[in-house]
């Protein structure tokens, strides 16, 4: 069922542009605090104290939130400042976002060949012996088993002897170059935070927290349109995505596509990705909108249930597409690489369960809860 828009309520467009500033500096806020918790609570060190992780996602939440309020409610904000600080609040987030993301793939995919082989996960000590024997394995490279190939509409059933002789190597193998990644992104996040860069990011922010530079016809310029707007472009790019292919349980093309020797990313991820972006924004518009209102914040069941949906689905096509990087590594052993393709079957699988939920979630009555 579509979503309906937000109604507009009677207050004034120049009340309406106090509660985008007030709601940006708050966020501010949250970003400055978060960024004190971080440095206080040692966030150089290598992995980083628990508080220093939460302190990170806290200035990932905030500085999206800030970018997003940036974007949808442009109008109102000062056009030269706007432009020129939401590229870099991106850079930020994307970069203090892919240490966690390579951790979040690296056990997701151990637990993956764990259930799929059966086979007790392996130690640290086990991985790191396994990942030399990986590298050195002789054999040509196999891409996939062939049954994961064939387009069957049911899911691939491994040969477990196999699947357990490889799932090992094929775990050390994934624990060897997302480690290494996962060491680089760290390292990389690192470099951004102690760069002039970030610090004239942090300055700007600093400024938003006391002063929002508002363009000269924001007293003039209402909310729930832009916002409005925001959920019409969420609406068109649901529409616009294959929904009828979602209410099925198995999507053989998405999975021949992925196991061929093309390491461009899958085609048909990109359309779901969007919508995954749009309806953040749409979420984040909402929150200012209820800010605007003196409202207390109203969650949507129905939008929180489609959200999960699709980060399930980010999840699972950027594991799939590691583990068909990894089958492609020169020289790995047929086991291995027979593991890693039921690895990148299963979860190409999950790919499509998420789309089959964020079907079963968007279709359903709007059903809010304060």
């Amino acid at each position: 069922m579509a979503q309906q828009h937000l109604e507009p309520t009677d207050a004034t467009a120049g009340v309406a542009a106090d509660a985008l500033a007030g709601y940006l500096r708050a966020q501010a806020t949250e970003f400055l605090r978060a960024l004190r918790q971080h440095r206080e609570n040692g966030g150089a060190a290598a992995g980083g104290s628990e508080a220093s992780v939460d302190a990170a996602r806290a200035l990932r939440r905030s500085a999206r939130r800030i970018s997003a309020s940036l974007h949808t409610f442009r109008p109102l904000l000062d056009p030269d400042w706007s432009e020129r600080i939401r590229p870099e609040l991106a850079w930020l987030s994307g970069t203090l976002a892919l240490e966690h993301a390579y951790e979040a793939r690296l056990e997701r995919l151990l637990l993956a060949l764990h259930r799929l082989s059966g086979a007790m996960l392996p130690t640290q000590a086990d991985l790191a012996a396994g990942s030399r024997a990986a590298g050195a394995a002789p054999g040509p490279q196999k891409a996939a088993p062939a049954s994961a190939a064939s387009g069957n509409p049911a899911t691939p059933t491994p040969d477990r002897g196999n699947l357990t002789v490889g799932a090992a190597k094929a775990g050390a193998l994934l624990d060897r170059q997302l480690t290494l990644a996962r060491t680089r992104a760290h390292s990389t996040a690192l470099q951004a935070l102690g760069s002039s860069r970030f610090h004239a990011v942090a300055d700007n922010i600093a400024v938003l927290a006391s002063e929002v530079p508002l363009s000269a016809t924001a007293e003039a310029t209402p909310l729930h349109p832009l916002a409005a707007a925001a959920e019409d472009r969420l609406k068109d790019a649901v529409t616009a995505l294959p929904l009828v292919t979602a209410g099925h349980p198995y999507n053989a093309e998405a999975l021949i596509h992925g196991l061929s020797p093309d390491p461009s990313p899958h085609p048909q991820d990109a359309p779901w990705h969007q919508v995954r972006l749009l309806l953040r924004l749409h979420r984040y518009a909402r929150e200012v909108l209820h800010n605007a209102e003196m409202d207390a914040e109203i969650v949507d069941v129905r939008l929180l249930a489609a959200g999960e949906a699709l980060d399930r689905h980010r999840d699972a096509s950027e594991a799939a597409a590691a583990a068909a990087q990894a089958a492609r590594t020169p020289r790995i052993a047929p086991a291995t690489a027979y593991a890693l393709g039921v690895l990148h079957a299963d979860q190409r699988h999950e790919v499509e369960a998420a789309r089959f939920a964020f079907q079963q979630a968007w279709q359903k009555e709007t059903v809010s809860t304060p």
